[in-house]
């Protein structure tokens, strides 16, 4: 079943319980206003033809020249009946229509076991209303009355509910009819604004089944409306911008890095080829075993690069963290440069006594590795790298600065996707692959901070690395210092 349908289902069977509802109120408010207004006008016929008594002292005279026939008539025309007779149930005087006396005396009969009054009964096939009416003096004459007068008389009035009925029938035809007429109507007006107001979906839907991952370029036709189905529809495009985005990113990355580790391994092969072709003395194996171990340890940084910039964002995150002084870790992290060239150039400022951070020690040196590689490979021999570290209302940072050659303004929101390098780092044929600052910003955001990048061409540049307050309490020992600067 289809939306179109169970909303205008839904529709239709809210607004017959409705319908419903209001014609059965209606005809009840209608049967009750009928009757009260029948019961009032017979009550008002009755007392017009018991006007035609005279209740004295001593008796009720009937004066038959006196009756008010066309005052009743006004309101029942020839249907009302009436009888006037003693208590004793003697005929004094009634209407002319045939049977009259029989219809009231079965509904005096009535009066008499306890019915109420007026009170309905069924007389001859049809349904009548009867009202009783005593007439008397009071008190009640004690004597013998006068010739011509009765000690009391009972009206007798009676009309036929026939008007009624016919009126209840029509109206609940009407009703019934107009239920059904509204009913189809709104079945009819609903499933098109259903249909209209459900397009967009069907719309979209088909869109959607054009988008497959060989192509995302399709969205959703645009909806400028501000309501749910304009929120939903630029909530997928979104969605698909964000997708093709990653899988664009991906297909990059897959692309640099088939190219980044064919290299390294034609070089290997070349090699070893070449050693292979003959003999050769001990010096040359030993200088294409070195060649080899480079080639295999840029390998081998290129394939830990990849794999750890290839897993989720939820598998970044790092458990086992420990709290650590980077006051007190850095230096004995910048021991492992003391077998490089520049090692004289590193100099270390800590900018408050303590800065302690959540980090993975061996992950964290990855990072701080990356950054001062990155820094002597765009400075020059004798100028400084300074490894800065200190406080932040929110935690502590981390920052290398080096006096190389910069980066430009619009390189800067790339440097930290993987594979990016520079033109001016090209053009000076600075070795790498454009791995580390990507290894460096993922290794930041797995342990709750971020990276930042302050640079001018021609000055330096400062990458600075914020971290979170650590929510661990282990601390790592000191470490032997290699020499700062206040």
């Amino acid at each position: 079943m289809t939306l179109t349908t169970r909303l205008s289902l839904f529709f239709i069977g809210t607004l017959a319980v409705v319908l419903v509802a209001f014609s059965i109120a209606l005809y009840f408010l209608a049967h009750r206003h009928l009757t009260q207004q029948l019961d009032t006008q017979l009550e008002s016929a009755a007392r017009t033809l018991a006007s035609g008594a005279e209740v004295e002292a001593d008796g009720v005279e009937w004066e038959p020249h006196n009756h008010p026939h066309a005052v009743a008539a006004d309101a029942f025309g020839d249907e009302l009946r009436w009888t006037l007779a003693t208590d004793e149930g003697r005929v004094v005087d009634s209407s002319r229509q045939v049977g009259t006396r029989e219809l009231l005396a079965e509904a005096d009969n009535g009066f008499h076991t306890g019915h109420r009054n007026p009170r309905r009964f069924d007389h001859g096939g049809r349904a009548w209303e009867a009202m009783r009416l005593r007439l008397a003096p009071e008190p009640a004459p004690t004597g013998p009355t006068r010739h011509g007068k009765y000690p009391a008389l009972v009206l007798t009035v009676a009309v036929p509910l026939d008007p009624i009925h016919s009126t209840l029938r029509t109206l609940a035809v009407a009703l019934v009819g107009l239920t059904v007429v509204i009913l189809v109507v709104a079945l009819v007006a609903s499933r098109a604004v259903c249909r209209r107001a459900l397009a967009p979906v069907t719309r979209m839907a088909e869109t959607a089944r054009l988008i497959d991952a060989a192509d995302l370029s399709g969205r959703l036709p645009d909806m400028r409306a501000a309501d749910e189905l304009g929120e939903l529809t630029r909530a997928f495009n979104d969605l698909l911008d964000r997708l093709t985005a990653a899988f664009e990113r991906e297909r990059r990355f897959a692309s640099e890095a088939s190219h980044q580790l064919r290299t390294p391994l034609a070089g290997l092969i070349g090699q070893i080829e070449v050693a292979l072709r003959r003999e050769r003395e001990p010096s040359e194996y030993r200088r294409v075993l070195d060649s080899v171990l480079n080639q295999a340890g840029r390998l081998r940084r290129v394939v830990e690069s990849l794999l750890f910039l290839a897993r989720s964002e939820a598998d970044a995150v790092l458990p086992g963290l420990e709290r650590t002084d980077l006051v007190k870790w850095i230096p004995s992290r910048l021991t492992a440069w003391t077998e490089n060239t520049r090692f004289g150039d590193l100099v270390f400022e800590p900018l408050s006594d303590e800065a302690t951070a959540a980090i993975q020690p061996d992950l964290f040196g990855e990072l701080l590795d990356a950054l001062i590689d990155n820094a002597l490979k765009y400075s020059q021999p004798g100028t400084r790298v300074t490894v800065r570290v200190g406080g932040a209302p929110d935690g502590v940072w981390v920052e290398v600065e080096d006096r190389g050659c910069g980066i430009a303004a619009e390189d800067v929101p790339r440097l930290f996707r993987p594979f990016f390098r520079s033109e001016s780092a090209r053009k000076r044929g600075v070795p790498g692959v454009g791995l580390g600052l990507a290894v460096v910003a993922r290794i930041a955001v797995a342990l709750g901070g971020s990276v930042g990048v302050d640079s001018e061409v021609g000055v330096g540049s400062r990458v600075r690395v914020l971290l979170p307050q650590p929510p661990v309490s282990s601390l790592v020992s000191p470490a032997p210092e290699v020499r700062t600067v206040a």
